[in-house]
């Protein structure tokens, strides 16, 4: 090495070996560099297992105790250094960002078909009619499409408001009175409120029973086939890590029934009231 850089490195004579003053600078500036290219190399490691770097998740609202909430505060502990990044909006914003790669993955109601994204259905949830507690429905145990006929309802333009409206319209088609139904441009605790001053009706997924809530009541529909399905739409593009970490989370915790929007993990029967 010293006959390469033509500098003298070490002062060496009967009693042993020393560095030079240029040999000490030299060591110094090694070990700095040495000491860059582990941390390089671990850091790189890290990212490739999916322990370090970044997650971009979109949603449709957030509840707490629900199967989504559990899912990301579990993901969080797992990968303390991995920054999450959430934005809220409707599942139509959801695939805009997911084509302009400014999602990693967005969590939506129902299982849609984009042929351009792999789609996972993730947890399922029992769909619910909210009214007030007032209502002359409110002592049923149960509820069908035939008696919610008549029934204004109510529905957010965000969040999952676009495919409440749409299943609206699909299960009372053909029905007479057309039904009614009302558009707002509020959030989810806005519109339960608004149900419980008797300005209408909605249909929800059953983990928004887990708000806290008064003057309303939620019932299960006897005739509605199966539960809601809500999944993960992620690019067949993105191969990052952070993002296969949390689908096999998910796909664990599902596995594992740790899904408190399928009435599980509040305990309430069947037309529970919240007062």
């Amino acid at each position: 090495m010293e006959e390469d850089l033509g500098i003298l490195l070490f002062e060496r004579h009967a009693r042993g070996v020393r560095l030079t003053e240029a040999g000490r600078h030299f060591v110094a500036q090694v070990s700095a560099g040495v000491d860059q290219l582990n941390h390089a190399v671990k850091t790189a490691g890290m990212v490739a297992r999916g322990e370090r770097g970044g997650l971009r998740i979109g949603i449709h609202g957030l509840i707490p105790g629900s199967f989504l909430a559990n899912l990301l505060e579990r993901y969080r502990e797992e990968h303390p250094d991995i920054e999450v990044e959430i934005t809220e909006g409707t599942a139509r914003d959801a695939a805009m960002q997911l084509r302009a790669n400014r999602l990693d993955v967005a969590f939506v109601a129902g299982t849609p078909e984009m042929p351009d994204c792999h789609t996972r259905p993730i947890w399922t949830e029992p769909l619910v009619a909210v009214l007030p507690d007032g209502h002359r429905f409110a002592g049923q145990s149960a509820i069908t499409w035939a008696d919610l006929v008549s029934e204004t309802f109510l529905v957010r333009y965000s969040g999952t408001g676009p495919q409440v409206h749409d299943h609206i319209v699909l299960r009372l088609a053909g029905r007479w009175p057309t039904p009614s139904i009302l558009r707002f441009d509020v959030g989810r605790s806005t519109l339960l409120s608004m149900v419980g001053q008797g300005f209408g009706i909605t249909i929800v997924g059953a983990a928004t029973a887990l708000l806290p809530t008064t003057g309303i009541i939620f019932l299960p529909f006897a005739d509605e086939p199966e539960p809601v399905a809500f999944s993960a739409v992620w690019s067949p593009f993105n191969r990052s890590p952070t993002l296969k970490n949390l689908l096999n989370l998910a796909s664990y915790m599902s596995h594992c029934g740790d899904s408190p929007g399928q009435l599980r993990g509040d305990n309430r029967p069947a037309g529970w009231r919240s007062r």
